[in-house]
């Protein structure tokens, strides 16, 4: 199987999909001329033209409104925030037009609709420029939520986003987009809202979601030198949950922890802990933990980032905690 670029996995899923669908397009802040912040739209105003990859001013709350509208409209628009700390700006139409439109319309409105772009901390960004925003937007009803962990998944889904015809959030990683990951030749599309199963194990279930998976399995390679046999399962979708896969698992492994970016209160987390312990209660050997980022804004010193968001060390120490009830 080759290997590609992150961005170069998310690229694919854009072409591929405005070359299927007319009605495709993208537009957002240096989505054009530059080729992209992070150059993921690289090449693409030269194949689809200006009326398709549209530059914007800095006016989130305005080009989302304009998309939003499009979409209205039997367009299928792809929004791109160069953060999703930008976003804020835009969260009026995300979540008061593009969310509430469908009921509001009495069905007659379907929002088929993308916002992505990077979230979460990246290098030393400071606090305003580094914030995990799963959980706010996953409180929304009718929004979807994804955030991949790995280049296949995020070709997959975002195909399966873009051709949904209700808005779906996307987060991407803005330190993944330069790493190389296996994607194949072809199409394929993940479907929203299924979990999966990453790696089989029989002794404690950790469980998910976006880049820190990959610090999951660095600290499982720690783990797995003392014997403790990890089952890792990616949520991939954080609206809507995958619950089954998640407690069928528990109901095998009997003990879980939870590792995401987000800060802990009302967190992803949280969620999948109470729905867990009220479905499996009876086959838990021990609590429930989690490992989330400090509940603090995120420091610029990168030691004190280092400290604040969830480590192989930290994951480590949780897992030992639940198998030995320390």
């Amino acid at each position: 199987m080759r290997e590609i670029q992150f961005r170069e996995a998310i690229r694919e899923a854009l072409t591929e999909e405005m070359r299927r669908d007319e009605n495709v397009f993208i537009i957002g802040e240096e989505v054009a001329e530059y080729n992209g912040a992070y150059k993921v739209t690289k090449g693409m105003l030269d194949e689809f033209g200006p009326e398709r990859i549209i530059d914007t001013p800095i006016a989130e709350l305005g080009f989302a409104g304009i998309a939003v509208g499009a979409a209205m409209n039997g367009l299928r628009p792809i929004v791109e925030f160069m953060t999703f700390n930008f976003a804020i700006l835009a969260m009026d139409q995300i979540i008061n037009s593009a969310a509430k439109m469908l009921q509001m319309s009495g069905g007659q409105l379907n929002i088929p609709i993308v916002f992505r772009g990077p979230n979460g901390a990246a290098g030393q960004l400071a606090a305003t420029h580094s914030q995990s925003f799963e959980a706010i937007y996953s409180n929304i009803p009718g929004l979807k939520v994804i955030s991949p962990s790995n280049h296949y998944d995020a070709k997959g889904l975002l195909k399966a986003a873009i051709r949904d015809d209700d808005p779906v959030i996307f987060f991407e990683s803005e330190v993944m987009y330069g790493d190389k990951g296996e994607v194949p030749e072809g199409e394929y599309v993940i479907p929203i809202g299924v979990a999966e199963v990453k790696r089989p194990g029989k002794d404690v279930t950790i469980v998910g979601y976006g880049k820190v998976v990959n610090v999951v399995f660095a600290a499982v390679e720690e783990l797995t030198k003392e014997n403790i046999d990890c089952e890792v399962i990616d949520m991939r979708t954080v609206r809507p949950i995958d619950y089954k896969t998640i407690i069928e698992s528990v109901k095998n492994t009997n003990r879980l922890v939870l590792v995401e970016e987000s800060w802990p209160l009302a967190s992803i987390a949280s969620e999948v802990a109470f729905v867990v312990q009220k479905d499996a209660f009876d086959y838990l050997d021990a609590p429930i933990k989690r490992v989330t980022q400090r509940d603090v804004p995120l420091p610029y010193a990168p030691n004190l980032v280092d400290a604040s968001l969830p480590s192989i060390e930290r994951i480590v120490r949780v897992v030992k905690e639940v198998m030995y009830r320390l």
